[in-house]
């Protein structure tokens, strides 16, 4: 490219020869907005100067935004930086030589590319507002706008709402929620082909609306309660929400309390004050909401105002008041005992109301929250409480005052008294005064009781006088008068006290016979003297024979007796006495009746009483007339009511009064048909219904015996805890461990089962080590035959068990044990062998009581009888029996567990028969082995066991059969609570 413009400028050079030529390269310039660019002038011949002149003529010079520079002595550069609209025409670039001149032109056009001035990317507008979307483009030429909404060409065409402004923007009127979302302005350019777009987001805000919960609330004043107001507010953006009351904002603190979005307000401890009207506000962008909600405060009735009065009687008015306070305004109402004062309509202070009694006496006014009772005249009677009450739709409240009413006595009771003589009466004084009175009797003028009378005393109480009268003659009986005084005035009356007289007779008006029973019906006597009746005597007979008593008790409501236990078909008379406490009174006239023949018996009368489990019933009968003839037996049919068939019947012995009839269907009518049964017939059935409870949901409790929740817990405690001992004792017994094995060792030093035999070699090996211990007595058996078990033979020997130990002598003295094995064969002389035998005995059986502690001791201290068992702790190998007459025993130690009956019998020895077999080997070699310190005087047999077994055997006489007695050292007790003990 070089070379071929050097060959143009060399064609040129020599072409034109002395010419100057000027060329711009780039011949045309386009430039954007902002760019920077620049321009070579190349000159071609020989140039002193080479200028550029812009387009308005002038010389350019070198500035910010444009520059010139020369390179070399033929070529210029223009640079325009950040190109202008004014920086677009015509650039000229001229060339001087001499008197020589050559220039170029070269155009530059400035163009816009398509910029988005103000096309905001979110762009918000408030519901139902006319929206213009602003998107301002700037470009050169003008671009070509284009709208699309969610990537759809906007069509104003179908769409009256939308409109693209001369500005481009784009117009929605009355914007909608649904109009919500993306939008595109896109420009386009044609003669460049040039094309850009914004994306817009159009958000439509809401104006919030609020839902009120209740537009007016109620709640009560004074009683610690809150009450709550809420508006629910809607829109968009989510409103905030305030509450404001009399235009101040409430926030949260002690007396208000606003939840997280503050659409519900708490009032906390409402009173009255805070009765009025509540403003919630929502606000978003969109714009603000109000609503208002009324709290209506309501104030429960209190009575303010309530004092106790005190009026005599007779005066001429007392006025009570009563004032209370509530909203709304309460309605007051008096009250004395039964009687109720109130007002037709509830009063108020615009129209009072005003009740009055029908005698005129109490008023009762009411104005506002005042009311007023006016008693007219008073009377002691109207002394008491007084109840006021106030009520309004919110509660109640109430308060008694005491009407004190002074007066005079009023004496009231009985005037006249019945008795007799030698039964004592009272006659009763009671007296009504305010202050108390003091009561005095008098009889003739002379005040009771006097020196005279010893058969009358006096017992008073605050408002009584009793005169207690015991007649001894006429002359008691007659007028007595009680004196009542206090300060306001005094009374008297006059009771009498009347001879009292028996009862005039009954009259009989009739009777209505049956086979065995009749039944009498009787008036009551005109008179009964004074004193009530206390029964009747009615007296029967057969024409000609003797009568035939029976007093009956008086029942109340009831004017008829039943004569039991006549004969059939049998003519008799009746008459009755009444009797008081005065004495007996005349008998009516006879009346003469006859019993009807022998027949089928009365029907019994029913009674039916549901159980108390529902579903049961005991129906009780009274027999009625049998007829003539004893009953047999009852009989009992049941069925329900809605069904045909009978039930099986029931047959009931005739001593009998009651069936019970159970497993009935719940909520069932029943029907009960009972029928006495004699030898002439059955009665006509007596019949009974019922029906029975609804089925319980739950098992009731039946005489409040059932278990509770506590009992039920209790018992399974109980079972639990005896299944822990229970435990406990088996791992105590079978693996020497728990909680009573800690207590054994722990506190009581004994040991486990188990752990004697342990605690038995210990010591043993105690004793082998240490020789310088004092000996003890140890027994050893041999057999050459060991007899087997069967036939109750003795148990095995245990291990080598020190007996007892030997008391505390001197180091060389023993203590030996000596036993005697008399036998058929046996050679030693009764008399010297038995004395020394028996005194070695008790020296050793001394010498083993006295080592032992007490705490180990036997229960039994006395020696145990010949052929029984030992009675001494396990812990200690057996003693050895050495009574006269007797075998050889030895007792076998008893088990940790208390040895079993059965091991007992079988550790018994047998008695040595004396067979001749026996006799011929029974010869045994008894071998005494004493320590080298001892000396026996007598031989003892004992047989020693070679394989050291645990438990000792009963030594028999048998031949061969040896028997050592041994001394061992003796171990020092110690006391670490698993020593042996005997």
């Amino acid at each position: 490219m070089l070379q071929t413009r050097d060959l143009i400028w060399t064609l040129l050079f020599i072409g034109c020869a002395a010419s100057i030529q000027v060329q711009i390269t780039p011949t045309q310039g386009e430039i954007s907005v902002g760019e920077s660019k620049f321009f070579l002038c190349e000159v071609v011949g020989d140039a002193t100067d080479i200028d550029w002149y812009a387009p308005s003529g002038e010389k350019i010079v070198s500035s910010q935004d444009v520059f010139v520079s020369r390179t070399d002595e033929s070529t210029s550069t223009l640079t325009i930086y950040h190109a202008t609209v004014d920086s677009s025409g015509n650039y000229k670039c001229v060339a001087k030589s001499a008197d020589k001149e050559a220039q170029a032109t070269v155009q530059v056009k400035i163009f816009q590319k398509i910029s988005f001035k103000n096309a905001p990317s979110l762009q918000e507008f408030n519901e139902g507002d006319n929206a213009d979307i602003v998107c301002d483009v700037v470009s050169s030429p003008p671009a070509t706008i284009f709208w699309k909404h969610k990537g759809a060409k906007i069509h104003v065409a179908k769409d009256v709402r939308f409109k693209i402004m001369e500005n481009a923007h784009l117009q929605i009127r009355g914007i909608k929620k649904t109009d919500e979302g993306m939008y595109t302005c896109e420009a386009r350019v044609m003669a460049r082909g040039e094309i850009d777009f914004r994306a817009i987001k159009v958000v439509i805000n809401v104006l919030p609306t609020i839902r009120i919960r209740q537009a007016e609330v109620n709640a009560t004043a004074d009683i610690g309660t809150s009450a709550m107001l809420a508006c629910d507010a809607d829109g968009f953006p989510e409103p905030t929400v305030t509450w404001a009351r009399n235009n101040v904002v409430l926030e949260t603190d002690e007396k208000y309390s606003l939840n997280e979005d503050g659409s519900e307000l708490l009032i906390k401890d409402v009173t009255k004050v805070d009765e009025g009207d509540y403003t919630c506000m929502a606000k978003n962008k969109a714009g603000e909401k109000e609503e208002e909600v009324s709290l209506n405060v309501f104030v429960t009735p209190r009575i303010t105002y309530l004092n106790n009065q005190t009026a005599s009687e007779l005066q001429e008015h007392v006025t009570l008041t009563c004032e209370a306070s509530g909203e709304p305004t309460p309605a007051i109402t008096w009250s004395f005992g039964p009687r109720v004062f109130t007002e037709r309509e509830q009063a108020s202070w615009t129209r009072p109301d005003t009740y009055e009694s029908l005698d005129g006496n109490v008023v009762v006014r009411s104005d506002a929250r005042v009311s007023s009772l006016t008693l007219k005249y008073v009377q002691f009677s109207d002394a008491g409480q007084y109840l006021c009450t106030a009520r309004n739709p919110i509660g109640q409240d109430s308060k008694n005052m005491y009407l004190e009413v002074r007066y005079s006595p009023k004496i009231q009771g009985p005037v006249t008294v019945y008795t007799w003589e030698g039964n004592s009466a009272n006659i009763s004084c009671e007296v009504l005064a305010h202050p108390g009175a003091s009561v005095v009797w008098f009889r003739d003028g002379q005040q009771l009781p006097s020196a005279n009378t010893t058969n009358i005393k006096i017992y008073s109480t605050p408002t009584a006088s009793y005169l207690e009268i015991t007649p001894e003659s006429q002359n008691d009986f007659g007028s007595y008068n009680c004196t009542a005084t206090n300060v306001i005035g005094s009374e008297s009356k006059e009771f009498l006290m009347i001879q009292a007289e028996v009862p005039s007779a009954p009259t009989v008006e009739g009777v209505a016979p049956f086979s065995s029973t009749a039944m009498v019906n009787f008036e009551e006597p005109d008179s009964n003297g004074g004193v009530s009746v206390l029964r009747y005597k009615v007296d029967w007979r057969q024409p000609g024979q003797d009568w035939s008593s029976r007093e009956f008790e008086v029942e109340t409501g009831t004017n008829q007796i039943i004569l039991t236990g006549l004969k059939p078909e049998t003519a008799y008379e009746v008459k009755m006495a009444a009797v008081n406490g005065k004495g007996d009174g005349e008998s009516s006239p006879s009346t003469p009746f006859t019993t009807k023949p022998i027949r089928e018996p009365s029907a019994p009368k029913l009674e039916a009483k549901v159980q108390k489990k529902g579903n049961a019933l005991k129906v009780n009968w009274v027999k009625q007339d049998d007829g003539g003839t004893p009953i047999k037996h009852y009989l009992v049919r049941y069925k329900p009511k809605h069904v045909s068939d009978w039930r099986p019947e029931i047959r009931v012995p005739h001593g009998s009064d009651h069936v019970l009839l159970q497993a009935l269907d719940w909520n069932t009518e029943y029907e009960v048909y009972v029928v006495a049964e004699n030898q002439q017939g059955k009665s006509k059935p007596a019949v009974v219904s019922f029906r029975t409870a609804m089925q319980p949901t739950a098992i009731p409790e039946v005489g409040g015996s059932g278990l509770g929740t506590g009992a039920i817990v209790g018992i399974l405690m109980v079972v639990f805890l005896l299944l822990l001992v229970g435990v406990d004792v088996t791992c105590y017994f079978l693996n020497k461990c728990g909680l009573l094995m800690c207590i054994a060792v722990n506190f009581c030093g004994k040991t486990g089962p188990g752990a004697k035999g342990k605690d038995i070699e210990e010591g043993k090996a105690a004793f082998t080590k240490d020789e310088s211990k004092e000996p003890i007595v140890e027994v050893r058996t041999e057999e050459a035959n060991p007899p087997t078990q069967d036939g109750g033979a003795p148990t095995e020997p245990s291990e080598t068990t020190p007996l007892t130990e030997a008391e505390p002598t001197s180091p060389d003295t023993t203590s030996p044990v000596v036993n005697s094995l008399p036998t058929a064969a046996s050679n030693s002389t009764p008399g010297a062998s038995e004395r020394n035998t028996a005194a070695a005995v008790e020296s050793a059986k001394s010498a083993a009581e006295a080592s032992l502690p007490a705490s180990a001791g036997s229960k039994d201290s006395g020696p145990a009888p010949a052929g029984a068992t030992s009675s001494s702790t396990p812990d200690v190998g057996p003693l050895v029996d050495l009574s006269e007459g007797a075998s050889l025993t030895v007792a076998p130690p008893k088990a940790a567990t208390a040895a079993s009956e059965p091991d007992a019998k079988a550790a018994e020895p047998k008695e040595s028969t004396g067979s001749p077999s026996t006799a011929s080997t029974a010869q045994a070699d008894i071998k005494v082995a004493i320590d080298d310190k001892a000396n026996a005087n007598d031989a003892i047999t004992k047989e020693a066991n070679a394989t050291e077994t645990k438990e000792v055997k009963e030594v028999d006489a048998v031949p061969n059969s040896t028997t050592e007695v041994k001394t061992v050292p003796n171990e020092a007790p110690v006391a670490n609570g698993n020593e042996s003990k005997a």
